[in-house]
């Protein structure tokens, strides 16, 4: 099984020129309607515009506009170069929320909010104590 995770964006090629710039990689696929980049074996993270979306579903759909601004989805990524992805993120526009810490979960995550809204956070997990 694979999941494509798709954030609803406001200017698909701003998003995808953020998310190119912050992952440093190049989409999969990307066209009017989707940009897609894959993140590992098992995932891919989808831009898809929130005029496409409201079309495809019309009115059974809230206005995913009408959110703007409004943190609709958080992005979690675990990453070996969490710090990097984080600056790369702030460097192409991103706003940080929260700088790089040791979180009581096991990791050190950094979250910053992208161009839409959508919370971003790039993690590491945390080196177990050795024991004494």
């Amino acid at each position: 099984m694979r999941a494509h995770l798709i954030l609803y964006v406001s200017d698909q090629r701003r998003s995808a020129d953020f998310y190119a710039a912050v992952l440093a990689r190049r989409p999969e696929l990307d066209m009017p309607g989707m940009t897609e980049f894959r993140l590992g074996d098992g995932a891919v993270l989808g831009l898809m515009p929130e005029a496409g979306i409201k079309r495809l579903l019309g009115d059974a759909l809230p206005d995913p506009a009408a959110g703007r601004g409004v943190p609709r989805a958080e992005l979690y990524l675990i990453t070996q170069d969490a710090a990097s992805c984080h600056r790369r993120a702030l460097a192409n526009g991103a706003r940080e929320l929260s700088p790089m810490l040791p979180r009581d979960w096991g990791h050190h995550a950094a979250y910053s909010m992208d161009p839409d809204g959508h919370v971003l956070a790039f993690a590491t997990e945390a080196a177990p104590c050795s024991p004494t």
